[in-house]
């Protein structure tokens, strides 16, 4: 089993007694994506391999998985079955160390009244698909009443994995955020979708959001790719949205991300924030609230996107967080 060791606060150490017939184990996380994977070593004969690395630098959080390679070739994931914290996602869990600092949002902890969920079923002729969710609407809230509309992309993933619709009761609960309405849009062909598909664009801006309950006003919001599926559907229809809320944005570029050159739609994005960047002035920009975590591969598209938006006139923010690309990271910094 693996063991999370007490360990100085700059430093990682596991250890990690193994069955027979391993040939290596080797730490994977999103913190160490470039190059060969860490590996433990076996100490001496015995069945116990050891790690120990350098606290990664602007986190206080580590979602990693243990790569099992036995003697015959064959490899497997697993999570660490001596760590009981685990961070579940949609491609299963992941085991978390906590490092000395973090700590998670109060919200989490508090006691408010739960809004009502209904299924969101609707059919968009331009995608010819239908398009799945669900709406959630604050406690106490009339059901023919205009009240403002958060517009998600991911968003059933959002409820699970990041407690959205949690910290939406809780915030209410406290006037921090009036009585809403929130959209949980489900993707479809979300690679495809979400990629700056001017398709998808115009299906957000005459099929789906039209269907939605009527509001007062509108926020469009969305994590990785659903945030960049945000910001180009703005761009294509400026009237859609009243503000916009992108977490951890892929505006991909060609000069900083070739290890995403694999992406099938990489060009695609890369030619709409190349546009994007080269743009002088924007005739209706919008408030824009982004955030990303210090430790993501992205930060710097990120910030070159704040610079950009700032410089067109859109009031914005850019929050930094200390955590990676995940869906906690994203929780964590939601209020």
């Amino acid at each position: 089993m693996a063991v999370p060791a007490r360990a100085p606060d700059d430093a990682i150490a596991l250890s990690f007694r193994a069955p027979r017939g391993l040939r290596s184990v080797r730490f994977r996380s999103d913190l160490v994506k470039r190059g060969e994977p860490p590996e433990f070593r076996r100490r001496g004969r015995s069945l116990t391999w050891e790690l120990e690395l350098p606290r990664p630098v602007g986190v206080d959080r580590v979602e990693y998985l243990l790569e099992l390679v036995r003697t015959d070739g064959t490899a497997e994931l697993v999570t660490d079955p001596a760590n009981p914290l685990l961070a579940p996602g949609p491609f299963g869990d992941k085991s978390v160390l906590e490092l000395p600092g973090y700590e998670p949002p109060v919200w989490l902890e508090e006691e408010a009244e739960a809004g009502s969920v209904e299924p969101l079923l609707l059919r968009s002729r331009l995608l010819r698909a239908e398009v799945e969710g669900l709406i959630w609407a604050s406690a106490g809230a009339d059901e023919g009443e205009p009240l403002p509309l958060l517009v998600v992309h991911d968003g059933p993933e959002y409820a699970e994995f990041s407690a959205l619709t949690r910290m939406l009761d809780s915030a209410i609960a406290q006037l921090e955020l009036p009585p809403m309405r929130a959209a949980l849009l489900q993707p479809v062909r979300r690679d495809e979708t979400y990629s700056a598909a001017k398709r998808y664009a115009d299906a957000l801006a005459t099929d789906i959001v039209p269907a939605l309950p009527s509001a007062r006003s509108r926020v469009g919001m969305g994590a990785s790719l659903g945030a960049l599926a945000m910001l180009h559907a703005h761009r294509v229809h400026p009237e859609l949205f009243e503000g916009l809320f992108l977490q951890s944005g892929s505006f991909f570029r060609r000069e900083l991300d070739g290890y995403e050159r694999g992406f099938p739609r990489f060009e695609r994005i890369a030619r709409f924030v190349g546009g994007v960047r080269r743009t002088r002035e924007w005739p209706q920009p919008v408030p824009v609230t982004m955030t990303c975590g210090l430790g993501e591969e992205n930060l710097g598209n990120n910030r070159a996107m704040r610079d950009v938006l700032a410089a067109q006139g859109y009031p914005v923010e850019l929050v930094e967080q200390r955590d990676a690309h995940n869906w906690v990271s994203w929780r964590d910094v939601l209020d």
